[in-house]
């Protein structure tokens, strides 16, 4: 019971205990301090601009939380005291815990950085696209090889391209008892390897709430672009476009091209990636933006649907992160949705999956019932 009320007067701070009946020691009274820092309504604790106290802090919530938990008070440090003009010195970035937050801050004060941290913040963010795609990179390769090979059939195949299970189920009446054996008259394979067979367009909205889907996005569709089946194209834009595609090759320079801030002109994106449909049945456009539209939004819903009635398949993702909740223009969203583009949150985990389905050119609507996506 004891234990249980600590804990309580942990989460709700000295205001809860204003005759201090409670008494915390031990590493209870250091996880007290250093949520007090961050987390003291009346702003009397803080860090101010002092690097070694700011340094004891991240070396204390290491010490005393989990690292899911010391990822979120970092970004609330972050947001709550200012802490992105620390960041600007080489040791700083040495101390925090490396994820995709992080990187986003990075990327949002790549202008301003001092040439003495440049390099630091390159081997930070290095470090936290190579964790990423370790753990990306296969699902990826996987749902895309997969979805293609069945995406195109062969009727000439060679050894290596032969779909055995068709082939053996479609000439089952040609077995022969004498030879124990069936002798095949129609052969199936899958598509020839090292043929492009679908397009990809990625167009990511780099304004600054979308900065986390901006980074898994860049290391996506880098997995993606060293698949020779696939042509993959990345653009990014606020009130301008800039194609990435060339660097998809080198996601560490590419997520260093970007411009996190700015406005949004999605009309403008959607005319971009418009030129580069030659093959509307086997492209796939994915827009990731939260919809807040800064440009002439009649002129982007026509374009929308121009681009839809080709046949591309054509998914809006208002979010690809692990943060939940996206916020986004829900009347943008809703009519979107209304004309056949679906809308949605995605985790990084699942876009494999979809990238897939959309591959094949399967139902999205049905895809998200199937995974329990609410329709946005």
């Amino acid at each position: 019971m004891e234990e249980h009320i600590k804990k309580w007067r942990l989460i709700l701070g000295k205001d809860a205990d204003s005759k201090e009946e409670i008494e915390l020691e031990g590493e209870a009274l250091g996880m007290d301090g250093a949520l007090e820092i961050l987390y003291d309504s009346e702003g009397k604790a803080g860090l101010g601009k002092s690097s070694p106290k700011v340094n004891r802090w991240l070396g204390d919530i290491r010490k005393y939380f989990p690292s899911s938990m010391v990822q979120v008070m970092q970004k609330d440090a972050m947001e709550r005291l200012n802490l992105k003009e620390l960041l600007l010195e080489p040791e700083m970035l040495e101390s925090v815990e490396m994820n995709v937050d992080l990187v986003a801050t990075i990327l949002s004060l790549n202008k301003v950085m001092p040439n003495k941290t440049k390099d630091t913040a390159r081997i930070v963010v290095k470090k936290v696209v190579d964790e990423l795609i370790k753990k990306l990179a296969n699902p990826m390769r996987e749902a895309i090889i997969g979805a293609l090979n069945r995406s195109v059939r062969n009727r000439r195949p060679k050894l290596n391209e032969m779909d055995w299970h068709r082939t053996i189920k479609a000439n089952m009446k040609h077995y022969q008892k004498e030879y124990n054996s069936i002798i095949p008259e129609q052969l199936w394979g899958f598509g020839r390897k090292g043929q492009s067979l679908k397009n990809v367009i990625l167009a990511v909205d780099q304004s600054g709430s979308m900065a986390s889907s901006l980074v898994y996005s860049g290391i996506l569709g880098a997995v993606m672009a060293s698949l020779p089946s696939v042509k993959t194209h990345m653009l990014v834009f606020d009130t301008e476009i800039a194609d990435l595609t060339a660097q998809l090759n080198e996601p560490v320079d590419l997520l260093f091209a970007t411009q996190l801030g700015g406005g949004t002109d999605i009309n403008k994106a959607l005319h971009y990636a418009d030129n580069l449909i030659t093959q509307p049945d086997d492209t796939v456009l994915v827009l990731i933006t939260d919809l807040f539209e800064g440009g002439n939004i009649n002129e982007m819903f026509k374009k929308a649907a121009s681009i839809k009635a080709k046949g591309v398949t054509f998914v809006t993702l208002l979010a690809l992160n692990d943060e939940g909740n996206p916020i986004y223009d829900k009347q943008v969203a809703q009519q979107l949705y209304g004309m056949g583009i679906p809308c949605f949150a995605c985790t990084p985990d699942l876009f494999p999956d979809l990238m897939s389905a959309a591959l094949k050119k399967e139902d999205i609507y049905q895809w998200m019932a199937k995974h329990d996506i609410v329709r946005k």
